[in-house]
């Protein structure tokens, strides 16, 4: 484990690590709360972080350890629409959507919203894998299809142009 703040007979030490420029006491030492924060947060500050407390002369074993799992989520990054196969009358095609961040994995909603709105669920559309497979195209199937990837820390958009 990385050592990021000590505090020591009234002296705080901030070791020398990416955190540094970005980490610090919530309060007043004095107050005995040693909770931390942590501005500009990364992905790559997610992980596990424990709290020791050394008190001299203590009995209480065991009890001077606390441990958080930090998750810092990411929004999706916007997303990449695409069409696979030829859109003619009759065929089949499979539109898909993809992002290449988002912690947790993005959920894919596909629809149409011009000329007439419609959505898609399941078998057509994969939520997970951000497919929508066509089947049979009509010429009233073509349209603006527009794909949105979401999670919990955001939602971003793709949209791409169906002719059949």
């Amino acid at each position: 484990p990385v050592q990021i703040l000590t505090y020591l007979d009234g002296v705080v030490k901030v070791e020398e690590t990416e955190l540094k420029p970005r980490v610090g006491f919530l309060y007043p030492i004095l107050t005995h709360n040693i909770s931390v924060f942590i501005n500009a947060t990364r992905e790559g500050d997610s992980g596990q972080y424990m709290c020791t407390v050394n008190v001299v002369d203590a009995t209480t074993t065991g009890k001077n350890v606390g441990v958080i799992n930090l998750t810092v989520l990411v929004p999706p990054a916007v997303p990449t629409c695409e069409v696979h196969g030829n859109p003619t009358v009759g065929a089949n095609v499979t539109l898909s959507c993809s992002s290449k961040k988002g912690k947790p994995s993005p959920r894919y909603q596909w629809q149409r919203t011009d000329p007439t709105p419609q959505v898609f669920f399941p078998p057509a559309q994969d939520w997970a894998r951000g497919t929508l497979k066509l089947t049979n195209l009509s010429l009233e199937m073509s349209g603006l299809y527009v794909c949105t990837a979401e999670n919990r820390a955001g939602f971003e958009k793709c949209n791409i142009v169906l002719e059949v």
